[in-house]
Formats: structure tokens, C-alpha cells, sequence
């Protein structure tokens, strides 16, 4: 059955196509976003909802979409999805990070020349017919410090297009490398050296608890008198208040403002002052732009509904379409191992660690660790999936660690997860095979070769004649059948493990049977879906 996808907002008619060009049913009702009560009673029918700004994807809504998989945003803001409960319920939420950098980028260039020479109140005087050649007197650009704040994308544009003006630019971003910074040809500097050496400040960062309010009073102090500010991000990373105030004062010459803490702004006071120069969230507002997101969000909520693969994801790891065949049999690995261990323990997990060796270090780590989160809580949570798994385990203070190492034994790659509870510490390891099965190779530190099965019972024991019989009597008198079994131990008189491979769900009567021999140390039906 063919996925399906609801287009809620205005998309291009390019993007719808390109959904059902890749086997992908698509409905295009672009009004329907702001009928919240349509909207939710629809919801229910699809497997993905693309959007741009107009339709709000809230927890109620989230709570509706029983079959959702994905939500796609036309665009790079996702303030309008409720991305905890997305990911609670393991929603996929996309972005299209790139496809309106440029716009954005060349858009707060304009609006630096806009407030730098006065365009738009000279524009408007001419158009009255007056000729106040001396009323508007610019400032130059070139040879003036642009400080740029968040120099990803399109901070990174914005800083080379300034350099191509002749500025002398300083960027701060945490995650702004020596080396990049070299390569775009700016400065890195702390925040407070954009404050005191900057003629013009423009911000390029997310909305986050951290850099909601990054302009301040306090920040405006430390300013030059005469600074111009300009916003293309986000509404909010500007105390609008401490702006007029600044504005006011004279502190601040001048202004572009493209985003408002509410919008849309149809009043603000900042409207007031003729050396701001406000326009109405216009940053991605070109064609090429509009065409550009439209179509990725396109390519990508296809790419994941058909093939599997995540691209942009802002909850999720992506996993790139070329990469996506390879890794599939060990995100299935990574998550049978996480099903073993879930279904074996019944205590508080503390800590998980796992382990990559070999081939599997240069694969996609961070989805592995997702998909074998995945399995470990499912026997508990049964709805859980590779987006919700870290969301729950951080929630549930759960410690995690990822090793990696080079090849150590007989095996090209595989992965062994450890887990901690407050009373033992549980391990396994896995491979695929070049059939792309797993395969149990080490359990609780006792090599073995075993395939998962469908239905499985796990055995401990110390090792001593008289198990295997014990096993088969009390499977055979109850109507067990035993298709097949592995087993293993450390040592001579050590400990011993045994795995049955059933026809069906093992018995409770008999597993209490079972479990009363103090033969047998522990007892533990699996299931496992051994499907592709």
C-alpha cells in the first residue's frame, strides 16, 4: 500500500508532482492548515504532512495523527511544530535548511544598505515630490565591522558577502571551527567583542532557551553608540523593548527588522521610528526560494516514506539514501540486541554502553544507537521507535555511551551492548552475516553462533550434565514443540546458556514448571520481529 501524504499549506505544484513521480499518494489541500478542527479530524489518514508556516502542528494534533511518520517543513523555522511531542509519539520532523540560505542571507544585506543610506524614507519622500538631498545623510559600508551572530548556513553567506564588501567581519558561534572561520575569511571572536567592536550586528541563529533575548539592555551597553542592528532571524533574539529604548537613547542609529516577537506585527512601536526599516518576514520570500524548499521537502519526506532513508531531520539521525541499503540489516541488529536485553530485564536500566568495532565504526553510528534504544524500551513502551527511544531514555535518566575500536576478532564489524541496573550488568553482541541476517555472537560474555528467532526461550544455568534432557522432557510432555536450540558456556562446570527456537509463544504454565527446577537458574520467553 502506497504511503500517503497530506500538503496542508501552499506548495508548489513542482513538489506535489515529485510525490507522486516516487509512489506517493499525495492530497494538495493548502488551505486546509487553518482549519484546526478539519485539519484534526483528517489527520488520522496519513503517513506524512508537508507544511509551511500556516499549519500548526500541535500536541492535539499529534495525538490525532495515528498513522503519522513524518512531518516535512517547507522551510527552516519549525516554531509551528511541537517537536517534543513529535518525538514523543516518533514523528520524523524535516526541515529544508538550505534551500532559502542565500535569500535569507541576500536579504539581510539589503537590509543592511537599506538602513545604512535611508532608502526606504528617501524613496518615500521623492515619491511625495520632495527633494531632501541633505535630510538623508548615509554612513558608508565598506571598511565598517560587521558582527555576525550564528555562522552556520546562512550567517556563513552573510559573513562572505561581507567580506566581498570590504568589512572587516567577526562571527561568534560556538560551534564556528578555527579553521572555518580562516576558510570564510572572518574573525572569531566571544559575543561581548560583537557588542564592542561592531558598526553593524546582524543575527543568524536558532530561537533556543540560550539566545532567546541575546540583544539586551545589557547587551546594547556594551555597544558603540551608533551601531545598526538587523534581524532576519528570529523574532525574539531582540528584546523589542530594550531596542526602542536604545532607539530612542541614540545608542542605536538604525534598524532592519524582518521577524517580530508576534506575529504577524500589523502594530509595533518600532513602526514609529524612520531609522528602522521593517518588512514582514520576507527573508525565504523569493520564487527561487519558495521552489527550492518546496521541492527538497518533497524529495525528502519521499526518500523516507519509500526508501527509509532521513535527510534534515531535526529528531532524528539522518540516514542518506546511498547508505540506507547497507545499514538496514544492523539498525535491525542494533534493535534485536536491544530487544534481547529488554525482554531479560526486569530491573531499572542505569547506564547502556555500546560498543561498535570494526566495520561498523564507519557506519552511522548515532541511528544504531537509536534503533538499539528502540528495542531495549519497547518491551516496556511498545510504541517506542528510533526517534522517541533517546527522547524516553534521557527521560528516564538513563546514561549512554558509545565506544568505538578497530577490528578486535574474527568478525569484519559488530556491535555488543552492555546495560547496568542497580543489581547485574547484561551484555550482547551481533553481526550480519552477507545474507544481512543477525546473528547472536556472544551472550552475557559466552561466544555462540545463533539466529534470532520469532519465538525463543532463554536458558541459564550452571554447567552440568542433565539440562539439555530437563529442558526436552518438560518442553516434550507439555506439547512444546522444539524446532531448534544453541548452546554455550564459558567453562567446563561454569556457567551455561541455552536458546530454544519454538513454534509459538512459550507457555506461562510451563515456563513456571520450568523455572521451579532449581536446575535452572533463570528462565526468559523472546519474541523478536523477524520480519525485513
Amino acid at each position: 500500500m502506497a504511503p500517503r501524504v497530506l500538503v496542508s499549506d501552499k506548495l508548489s505544484p513542482t513538489a506535489v508532482q515529485i510525490f507522486k513521480d516516487r509512489g506517493v499518494e499525495v492530497d494538495y489541500l493548502p488551505d486546509l492548515g487553518k482549519d484546526k478542527e478539519k485539519l484534526l479530524e483528517v489527520i488520522g489518514q496519513y503517513d506524512g504532512l508537508a507544511i509551511r508556516s500556516a499549519t500548526k502542528v500541535t500536541e492535539k494534533l499529534i495525538a490525532a495523527a495515528t498513522n503519522l511518520k513524518v512531518v516535512g517543513r517547507a522551510g527552516i523555522g519549525v516554531d509551528n511544530v511541537d517537536i517534543p511531542a513529535a518525538s514523543r509519539r516518533g514523528i520524523i520532523v524535516m526541515n529544508t535548511p538550505f534551500g532559502n540560505s542565500i535569500t535569507t542571507a541576500e536579504h539581510a544585506i539589503a537590509l543592511m544598505f537599506a538602513v545604512a543610506r535611508q532608502l526606504p524614507e528617501a524613496n518615500a519622500s521623492t515619491h511625495a515630490g520632495k527633494w531632501e538631498k541633505n535630510r538623508f545623510m548615509g554612513v558608508e559600508i565598506t571598511g565598517k565591522t560587521l558582527g555576525v551572530i550564528g555562522c552556520g548556513n546562512i550567517g556563513s553567506i552573510v559573513a562572505t558577502r561581507g567580506v566581498g564588501l570590504r568589512m572587516k567581519v567577526i562571527a561568534y558561534d560556538p560551534f564556528l571551527s578555527e579553521g572555518r572561520a580562516q576558510e570564510l575569511g572572518v574573525e572569531k571572536v566571544e559575543l561581548d567583542e560583537i557588542f564592542t567592536r561592531s558598526d553593524f550586528i546582524t543575527l543568524h541563529t536558532p530561537m533556543t532557551d540560550r539566545t532567546r533575548g541575546i540583544i539586551n539592555k545589557d547587551a546594547f551597553a556594551k555597544m558603540k553608540d551608533g551601531v545598526r542592528i538587523i534581524n532576519c532571524a528570529r523574532g525574539g533574539l531582540v528584546v523589542e523593548a530594550d531596542l526602542i529604548d536604545a532607539l530612542k537613547s541614540g545608542k542605536v542609529a538604525g534598524a532592519g527588522i524582518d521577524v517580530f516577537e508576534v506575529e504577524p506585527a500589523t502594530e509595533s512601536p518600532l513602526f514609529d521610528f524612520e531609522n528602522v526599516v521593517c518588512t514582514p518576514h520576507l527573508g525565504a520570500s523569493t520564487s527561487e526560494a519558495q521552489e527550492n524548499v518546496a521541492l527538497q521537502v518533497a524529495e525528502q519526506m519521499s526518500d523516507y516514506l519509500v526508501k527509509g532513508a532521513v535527510s534534515n531531520a531535526i529528531n532524528m539521525p539522518s540516514i542518506s539514501a546511498e547508505e540506507a541499503p547497507r545499514l538496514k540489516p544492523f539498525i535491525k541488529l542494533a534493535e534485536v540486541l536491544g530487544a534481547f536485553v529488554g525482554q531479560v530485564t526486569d530491573e531499572a536500566i542505569q547506564e547502556v554502553e555500546i560498543l561498535f568495532d570494526g566495520a561498523t565504526t564507519d557506519m552511522n553510528t548515532r541511528a544504531l544507537t537509536s534503533a538499539a534504544l528502540a528495542g531495549l524500551i519497547r518491551p516496556q513502551v511498545a510504541d517506542v521507535n528510533m526517534v522517541s527511544a533517546p527522547i524516553m531514555a534521557k527521560e528516564r535518566g538513563v546514561i549512554l555511551s558509545e565506544v568505538k575500536r578497530d577490528k578486535s576478532g574474527v568478525f569484519d564489524g559488530y556491535i555488543k551492548l552492555t546495560v547496568k541496573t542497580a543489581a547485574r550488568t547484561r551484555s550482547i553482541a551481533g553481526t550480519c552475516f552477507s545474507d544481512g541476517k543477525a546473528r547472536f555472537i556472544q551472550i552475557k560474555g559466552i561466544n555462540l553462533d545463533a539466529e534470532v528467532g520469532e519465538h525463543m526461550l532463554y536458558t541459564t544455568n550452571a554447567d552440568a550434565p542433565g539440562i539439555i534432557g530437563l529442558l526436552g522432557s518438560i518442553c516434550g510432555r507439555n506439547g512444546v514443540n522444539i524446532a531448534n536450540f544453541q548452546l554455550g558456556r564459558n567453562r567446563a562446570g561454569g556457567d551455561a546458556i541455552a536458546l530454544l527456537y519454538l513454534d509459538a509463544p512459550f507457555p506461562p504454565e510451563v515456563l513456571e514448571e520450568l523455572r521451579a527446577d532449581p536446575r535452572i537458574d533463570s528462565a526468559k520467553p523472546l519474541h523478536f520481529d523477524v520480519g525485513g
